[in-house]
C-alpha cells in the first residue's frame, strides 16, 4: 500500500507562495499509515535505480554525514537504534553504513532529503536522495541554483525567488520551516520522473483520480550550515478527500 488514507491538512486551501509556516522540531519526520508500502518501494528504487534517486557531490559529503546523524537523533516513535543498525517501524532492520550517508536514509525514513548549500548568492542541490520525484528528475537539478531549479514553475517569479533565498539565508537551527503544495494526477505512481523537455500532460482537476500533495520542511543543519529541504509524500484518493471533507 504507497496511497495513504488522508492528508492532515486542508489541501483545497493551498496558502499564496511560499506558504511558509514554523514548525516545531518533533514533528519533522513522520511515519504514517503507507509507511511499510512506501519504504518497499524507496529500497526498491535504491536498489534498482539508484544513479535516478541519489546524487552527492565530494563537497557536501560533511552536510550528508551530519544529516543522517541529525535524522538518528530525530527520529520518531516505532524506531528502535542500536550502534549500527536502525529497526524500523515494518520489521526491516537498515544497517547504518556512515560510508553512504544518503543511500542509508532512503532506507529508514519516508522523507526525501535535499541538501541546499550557498554557492555565491543562491543555495544550490549539492545531494539529495529523491525517490517520489513530482515530474522533474534529480540529475538534471544536482548542482544547480534555486532560480534555475524552478524554471519551469509559472509562479516562481523574481520576487517569490528572492523571498524564498531570504528564508534558506534567514532559517536558523532547531527553527525549522515547513510549506505544502497540492497537485492533481492521473497515476498513483510515486516515482515519476519526467524531464524539463517532456512535461507533464495536463490533468482535468474534475476528474483526476488522485491528490498528491508535498509535506516540504526546511531546516539548518548547525555544523554544516548547509539547509536540508525534506519532502513527505501524501497519495490519496480523490475520492477519500471528498469524503472526508464533505
Amino acid at each position: 500500500m504507497i496511497l495513504q488514507d488522508r492528508i492532515p491538512y486542508d489541501v483545497t486551501a493551498p496558502r499564496p507562495l511560499p506558504g511558509i509556516a514554523p514548525l516545531d522540531p518533533a514533528h519533522w519526520l513522520i511515519v504514517d499509515e503507507a509507511y511499510a508500502g512506501q519504504m518497499a518501494e524507496r529500497r526498491r528504487l535504491l536498489s534498482d535505480h539508484r544513479d535516478e534517486v541519489l546524487a552527492l557531490s565530494v563537497g557536501a559529503i560533511p552536510a550528508a554525514e551530519e544529516l543522517l546523524e541529525t535524522v538518528l537523533g530525530s527520529l520518531p516513535d516505532g524506531f528502535s537504534r542500536a550502534e549500527d543498525s536502525v529497526s524500523c517501524p515494518d520489521g526491516a532492520r537498515i544497517a547504518l553504513d556512515r560510508a553512504d550517508p544518503l543511500g542509508t536514509l532512503g532506507r529508514i525514513v519516508q522523507e526525501d532529503l535535499c541538501l541546499m548549500e550557498k554557492h555565491g548568492d543562491q543555495h544550490v542541490l549539492t545531494g539529495a536522495v529523491l525517490c517520489f520525484p513530482a515530474s522533474w528528475r534529480l540529475d538534471e537539478k544536482f548542482m544547480r541554483p534555486m532560480t534555475a531549479i524552478h524554471d519551469p514553475v509559472d509562479s516562481f517569479d523574481e520576487n517569490i525567488a528572492r523571498r524564498v533565498q531570504r528564508l534558506f539565508d534567514g532559517v536558523q537551527p532547531g527553527r525549522p520551516l515547513w510549506r505544502f503544495n497540492a497537485l492533481r494526477y492521473a497515476e498513483p505512481e510515486l516515482f515519476q520522473p519526467r524531464s524539463l523537455h517532456d512535461p507533464r500532460a495536463p490533468v482535468d482537476p474534475a476528474t483526476a483520480p488522485f491528490w498528491r500533495s508535498e509535506r516540504q520542511c526546511i531546516l539548518r543543519l548547525p555544523r554544516t550550515r548547509a539547509v536540508v529541504f525534506s519532502i513527505h509524500t501524501y497519495l490519496v484518493r480523490s475520492a477519500a478527500l471528498t469524503a472526508e471533507t464533505a
